[in-house]
């Protein structure tokens, strides 16, 4: 199983990166968790829009899929068809919630390229990858996903506060992508996002293999949210996400 982080931005695209989305592959199939603002174009460095065969939508604020919309446009009306319908696994709304952004009448909407499917917290099968979905805890209805193949895994933690399902999804994973949004000090909202310090202790009660910094929001500090983790008492690999960067997981 292959890991490609595309897009690691939190809440808008930043200089050196687009909104959240990350590419898996294994067995020649192509999944991506989220496909932010911005990602559409940094996806292309890495896979051929045709190529992709599902998407799974951590919840509907735009820099975790906003990218559906063009994305629609390239499977409607570009010559690399023609296309099946995409599987998309997304929470419920996200039909009417994406052709209202799009502009679309609410019939038939994006469903002419891609074919919806709610998610709620359980285990379902995708291409090759054993996908275990558990709920947030974000003010809108956000999933997080485990992803298993060939004994390889990797956990994402969507967006989220604090969170024991957070450490339930993703015990002993060997890479967990945890969202970092905020810096260690007062003043931060609660059970809206992680900082950095908060992420390294969920990693640490989960114990993961490498815990991945993302969703990192440009107006702070990267090194800063490093250092805040490394308050956080986990003793495993550590390093910011980088959009662009790949993680050879290995697997049967």
């Amino acid at each position: 199983m292959k890991l490609t982080i595309v897009g690691c931005s939190g809440s808008f695209p930043g200089p050196d990166s687009p909104s959240s989305c990350y590419l898996l592959e294994a067995e020649g199939f192509r999944m991506l968790l989220d496909l932010g603002n911005g990602a559409l174009g940094a996806l292309q460095r890495h896979a051929a829009l045709a190529d992709i065969d599902a998407v799974c939508l951590s919840h509907l604020h735009a820099d975790h899929c906003l990218d559906l919309c063009p994305y629609h446009v390239v499977r409607t009306y570009s010559p690399y068809g023609p296309f099946e319908r995409l599987p998309v696994y997304a929470p419920a709304d996200a039909p009417r919630r994406l052709a209202a952004a799009y502009g679309m009448p609410d019939e038939p909407g994006l469903e002419t390229a891609f074919s919806f499917r709610a998610l709620s917290p359980g285990t379902l099968q995708i291409g090759p990858f054993e996908v275990t979905v558990g709920q947030m805890n974000h003010p809108v209805e956000t999933y997080g996903f485990r992803v298993s193949h060939g004994g390889a895994s990797i956990a994402y933690s969507g967006d989220t506060g604090e969170s024991s399902e957070l450490v339930k999804l993703a015990k002993d994973v060997d890479v967990l992508l945890c969202e970092a949004s905020f810096l260690d000090q007062p003043g931060m909202p609660v059970d809206l996002h992680l900082n950095g310090r908060q992420a390294a202790e969920h990693a640490a009660r989960a114990g993961v293999g490498t815990l991945v910094l993302t969703h990192l929001v440009p107006w702070y500090d990267r090194a800063r949210v490093l250092d805040d983790a490394a308050r956080g008492g986990f003793t495993g690999r550590m390093e910011l996400a980088r959009s662009g960067a790949t993680y050879d997981l290995g697997g049967a």
